[in-house]
């Protein structure tokens, strides 16, 4: 028999607050403002793990660009 595993497509709130190391009241300000891309389904906001990648490449690229 062959187990497929499947890979989350989306992440909580919560979770990418854990993956960036951020306080849950921090992560949903980035979201509410729009920093953090996402979608609401149901009552439930999810957020792609590009979207995740978006954020912290465009925060590093900011800083590169003040450390300049």
């Amino acid at each position: 028999m062959t187990t497929t595993v499947i890979e989350r497509k989306w992440h909580t709130t919560a979770e990418v607050a854990d993956m960036l190391g951020f306080g849950l009241s921090k992560t949903k300000m980035l979201v509410l403002t729009g920093e953090i891309r996402s979608v609401k389904v149901g009552r439930n906001r999810r957020i792609l793990p590009a979207w995740v990648d978006e954020y912290v490449q465009q925060v590093t690229a900011d800083a590169e660009r003040w450390a300049s």
